[in-house]
């Protein structure tokens, strides 16, 4: 397949490069001039979309999609599909779906779960909002690109699936590094503690998969110092765009709305930029009880 690829970050050239590996022809493009082994190189998103079958977006906000989009989808065959894999806010993922649909060019929103590692890998996981036909055409990409594509429904579902799920990941993260908290203070050992709600009703993804405690279950960020598999400032940009999507729907979220302040106050008034997002747990370690 002939593929325009735009956004080679952190996340785009692996991507990207995977996509090389399985045969496909992928034409690049990146504002900082990135370059990835077997990615045509073009001048411009434009020229990277120009013929393309699919072009992939992989872009830091929905300001961003929304003027990459305008230079693109004019550039773009009638029949092509405009994939993106950003995290956006979900109005500007329907936006752009609707520009797209008045060109006559298919529009998924698919941001993905996995982070860097599984960008490498090859084992993402994709939440995929637009329409059946465009999915199809899509499918053998999600194939190379990652494990599962969940379809969740029309243009926007992807990003509202993405959200929902960080919401509860931030949520379940900060509530699993308060009870290492008052477990090292109540004098529970950690392993203990481990042993006990990783079998127990209190079990979790960032109990179980990414524990916060160094040394303690599977290896996680928490045994390299903290440093980022999933950063916090990105943890704080999801639950932010979690609370103005609420806001839009009217949604009562008031643990996802706590989630997002004290993720601000880490990344911005602390030292949690930078860090990997479960490096919450030293920092409820050093602080006492407020109310």
């Amino acid at each position: 397949m002939k593929i325009g690829f735009i956004g080679l970050g952190n996340m785009g050239a692996p991507m990207a490069a995977n996509l090389v590996a399985a045969g496909h022809a992928v034409t690049g493009y990146d504002v900082a001039g990135v370059t990835v082994e077997g990615v045509a190189q073009a001048g411009s998103a434009p020229d990277a979309a120009r013929g393309a079958e699919v072009v992939i977006t992989m872009l830091p906000n929905g300001a961003i999609l929304r003027a990459v989009a305008a230079e693109v989808l004019p550039a773009m065959d009638k029949g092509a599909v405009l994939l993106d894999c950003s995290t956006v806010d979900v109005a500007s993922a329907r936006a752009v779906a609707a520009e797209a649909e008045a060109a006559g060019i298919g529009f998924l929103d698919a941001p993905v779960s996995g982070g860097v590692g599984g960008a490498a890998a090859g084992t993402l996981t994709f939440m995929v909002g637009g329409s059946d036909g465009a999915f199809a055409t899509a499918k053998p990409l999600f194939d190379v690109m990652g494990q599962k594509a969940v379809h969740c429904g029309p243009a926007g579902n992807g990003q509202a699936a993405k959200i929902c799920n960080n919401m509860i990941l931030g949520v379940t993260m900060i509530a699993t590094c308060e009870a290492f908290a008052l477990a090292d203070k109540l004098g529970l050992d950690r392993q203990a503690m481990f042993d006990v709600v990783s079998t127990s009703s209190g079990y979790s993804w960032s109990m179980n998969a990414y524990c916060p405690a160094p040394g303690i279950g599977p290896k996680s960020p928490a045994d390299n110092d903290y440093k980022p598999g999933f950063a916090a400032e990105l943890m704080l940009k999801d639950l932010r765009l979690s609370q103005d999507a609420a806001e839009g729907a009217d949604a009562d979220t008031p643990m996802g709305r706590l989630a997002a302040r004290l993720y601000e106050t880490f990344v911005e008034d602390e030292d949690g930029k930078g860090r990997d997002f479960s490096a919450m747990l030293p920092r409820f370690e050093s602080r006492g009880r407020s109310d």
